[in-house]
């Protein structure tokens, strides 16, 4: 196994690590976004032990960092540009299997996981405030553990203490395009598989949220399957010995086909 450190972008923070499984490639890979409610200290190596169980067991992973709040030019809309300019960057490694790329988000980094799904819709459309001129990456599933899939339901409830707002520059009573074009959850369907994977025991992302956005995205027409953890807390999913972990992983074999 291996690790490189690549550049996609002009910005400190515009980085990703590549975790290699040994042998030859191209590899089935996943693009790994972390959470952290958008906002500065959290950062990518609270993935950095999945990725490299994921590498270990043949599976690419493309562990990225992006601007947050807290971050000079970080929340919208650069911090969804950046993650769509991270995946964008893997069309360049020759050590990536184009047709088999799923992103996983743990978190807030669920949101950006099918946020990336649902740029697809987005791409070369121009709004009073972006340019989504970023080209758009193939993904055939995306997993969310955790996630906070649906920002107006986010801003509702007040998550991470008005984290949806800090991310959008204002609530949805305010800036409501701003929602629209970077909620998952209002840019259904996303026309790709999709897993929710979530503990019951969740105290920062209620499981009301992924069960919500599971039944949307199912009577839009997608194809989502939602994983309930009994007892489980936010942060088992990202321990990579957690059986949580271990479900997540089957999960992204089955998206991959692998086996």
């Amino acid at each position: 196994m291996s690790i490189q450190r690549f550049t996609y972008g002009p910005d400190t923070q515009h980085f990703a690590e590549l975790h290699l499984p040994a042998g030859e490639g191209p590899f089935p890979t996943a693009i790994l976004i972390h959470g952290g409610f958008w906002r500065v200290p959290y950062d990518y190596r609270l993935m950095d032990g999945l990725a490299r169980d994921l590498a270990a067991r043949g599976i690419a992973a493309w562990n990225i960092e992006y601007r947050r709040v807290g971050d000079a030019g970080g929340g919208w809309p650069n911090t969804l540009l950046d993650v769509a300019h991270a995946a964008a960057f893997l069309r360049t490694l020759p050590q990536i299997d184009q047709q088999r790329v799923v992103a996983i988000g743990h978190s807030a980094g669920g949101h950006l996981a099918l946020w990336l799904a649902a740029y697809a819709r987005l791409a070369g459309r121009h709004l009073p405030e972006v340019s989504f001129d970023v080209p758009a990456t193939p993904l055939i599933g995306v997993i969310s553990q955790a996630g906070v899939n649906d920002l107006h339901m986010s801003w509702r409830l007040n998550l991470g203490g008005g984290a949806a707002s800090e991310l959008l520059g204002g609530g949805f009573d305010r800036v409501p395009h701003r929602y629209a074009a970077a909620s998952p959850a209002a840019l259904l369907p996303l026309n790709v598989s999709q897993v929710m994977i979530h503990g019951t025991a969740d105290d920062r992302v209620p499981f009301a949220v992924s069960e919500a956005y599971t039944q949307a995205a199912q009577a839009a027409g997608d194809q989502v399957t939602l994983i309930t953890l009994p007892g489980v807390d936010h942060f088992a999913l990202i321990d990579p010995t957690s059986e949580a972990w271990a479900k997540t992983v089957e999960a992204l074999q089955q998206l991959l086909k692998m086996g």
